[in-house]
């Protein structure tokens, strides 16, 4: 399996960058992308590095509605999209009210899209599956948000997910932003693919400080005895430092790839 970032914070070489994820997963003669940021810049960085995301991608998986990882849809058509049916919700941040879901509309992305809406796991080749809606199952993960919805109900963001992936009999976790979890997500990841033994993980781990949650995560990691770990995205410098304190972990940046 080969994973190239198209999007991340960071830049790398003569790639630009941008708050928000996206991957382009090539696995099972299958080339997959996972989330598309916030703007083109996932399509600009892809034709820097010789991928032609137009003909070349099928299926489009969004981890989460937060427009830093689904407005970028607006660029593209003629797609299969899968997703939390979660995702299209309205939502706000609490401080301020200031819209946080997708800029673009369920009526609209139909129109571009074949879009599979679904809670439960999918298998989307023979090694890769979304994940469907996370079990929040352990107590330090996932317990408040600064988001709320329509109703100014807190918004929790249930349609949070991910996708596993199997590799040599182990298992590779890719994340959008962990709302959910990120040791909630990889033990869900467990359950769904049946391979206990987890090589990697990356993607945004939504953790801000270098506090409790931040080391009962690392310390669920070294007790699963992970390989890779490449905390990004929403991942803030305190956690980032604290992780690289503890795994040596290297900075994602766009046009980097990951081989597994």
């Amino acid at each position: 399996m080969r994973i190239t970032i198209l999007t991340e914070n960071a830049a790398g070489g003569k790639l630009l960058a941008e708050h928000g994820i996206s991957y382009f997963i090539e696995i099972d003669d299958q080339k997959i992308l996972f989330d598309t940021g916030h703007s083109d810049v996932f399509l600009k960085n892809a034709r820097q590095l010789g991928i032609d995301i137009e003909d070349e991608v099928e299926k489009v998986v969004l981890s989460h509605g937060h427009w830093d990882h689904g407005d970028g849809l607006k660029h593209l058509q003629n797609k299969k999209l899968i997703t939390h049916p979660g995702a299209f919700i309205h939502r706000f941040r609490k401080r301020d009210l200031s819209p946080v879901g997708l800029s673009v509309g369920k009526k609209s992305l139909q129109k571009n899209f074949s879009i599979t809406e679904t809670g439960e796991p999918l298998q989307i080749t023979e090694h890769l599956w979304y994940l469907g809606e996370i079990p929040r199952n352990n107590d330090f993960e996932a317990q408040s948000t600064s988001f709320v919805d329509d109703f100014q109900h807190d918004d929790l963001i249930p349609d949070d997910s991910a996708l596993a992936a199997v590799v040599k009999n182990r298992l590779i976790v890719i994340t959008g932003c962990s709302h959910s979890g990120i040791c909630n997500i990889s033990e869900h990841a467990k359950k769904v693919t049946g391979i206990s033994d987890v090589r990697a993980v990356l993607g945004g781990f939504h953790l801000k400080h270098n506090d409790e949650q931040t080391r009962k995560t690392i310390e669920y990691f070294k007790n699963e005895r992970v390989d890779e770990i490449f905390p990004s995205h929403c991942t803030e410098l305190p956690a980032l430092a604290a992780f690289h304190a503890a795994f040596g972990n290297p900075q994602l940046k766009t046009g980097m790839l990951l081989e597994f």
